[in-house]
């Protein structure tokens, strides 16, 4: 394609999009914003998440969790393997847009990238070894057999940190899907792009409809109604600030949401994540069970 004056090819621009119930709807208001570089140049327009985008975000994730937390610990873990593999597939374009985003060098911008593949498959790991870690026989007393097993908490809100647009971007969305939940994830306000395209990662992998869904905009805007939102079952307050953190953690009080709070001061998203995030949206279940008998005498949460 050449430009009126004969002179060269133009530039096909990206249109990012939304990522909802597996497909790429603009924001229902029509709306965009303006993203722009680490030195304040111009990269893409985004769509600015309304309301009614952040209540269907979250329908589309109820509507995922019987079948996402259904499956087998062991089918997960490919799934989310499978997730890496197009994430390395595509790590060039993730390259340009994480340096763009966080003003880094091509090789620096590369580690992140990197370092982010490879946390999505630490986490494809865990999906069959959390159980064992945070489940268990209990010693009781009386002819009782007593044992606890991890479930997913549901629909869980993630508000992705500001600063590191792609590594911790991972760092939140991982753990909460290894562990069977859905997520409704709001990416970083002032550098989305690669959160966007995060969902067309997923969408080209084996990952169902609506156990990812990832809205752009102001984090304030969509957080509200997410926090308020009696069918949402948790919420990661990580890239909110103090004042917005507060006032969300009382919104979710509503309906006794899971509640992860910031990290007090700027979290190292190259450090070893341990297993918190994952425990953090995970319920316990007891079962107790007669020895020597058929049958459940009663079960306790």
């Amino acid at each position: 394609m050449s430009d009126s004056s004969g002179q060269g090819r133009l530039t096909v621009l990206k249109t990012y999009k939304l990522y909802v119930a597996g497909k790429f709807p603009r924001s229902e208001s029509g709306r965009v914003y303006e993203v722009t570089d680490a030195k304040g140049r111009w990269r893409a327009n985004a769509p600015l998440s309304s309301r009614k985008d952040a209540r269907d975000a979250v329908v589309a994730a109820r509507k995922a969790v019987g079948g996402w937390s259904g499956a087998t610990a062991y089918n997960r873990g490919q799934v989310l393997y499978r997730v890496a593999e197009m994430l390395e597939g595509r790590a060039d374009q993730f390259v340009r847009e994480v340096a763009d985003a966080e003003g880094l060098s091509k090789p620096k911008a590369a580690a992140v990238v990197e370092a982010a593949i490879d946390r999505w498959v630490w986490y494809a790991g865990w999906t069959d070894k959390i159980a064992q870690v945070t489940g268990g026989a209990n010693p009781v007393a009386g002819p009782y057999f007593n044992h606890s097993a991890p479930e997913p908490t549901g629909v869980v809100a993630v508000l992705a940190p500001q600063d590191s647009s792609l590594l911790g971007l991972v760092s939140v969305v991982a753990p909460v899907v290894a562990t069977g939940n859905t997520a409704v994830v709001v990416a970083s306000e002032d550098r989305p792009l690669p959160a966007l395209s995060l969902g067309e990662v997923l969408a080209t992998s084996d990952v169902p409809g609506g156990v990812v869904n990832v809205l752009s905009g102001r984090t304030a805007e969509i957080a509200a109604p997410l926090a308020a939102h009696q069918d949402v079952n948790g919420i990661d307050l990580t890239g909110a600030d103090a004042a917005l953190a507060r006032d969300l953690e009382i919104a979710a009080a509503d309906n006794l949401k899971r509640v992860l709070r910031p990290a007090a001061g700027a979290p190292d998203w190259t450090a070893d994540p341990g297993t918190r995030r994952m425990t953090s949206f995970l319920e316990t279940k007891t079962v107790w069970h007669p020895t020597g008998a058929l049958g459940v005498a009663g079960s306790s949460y």
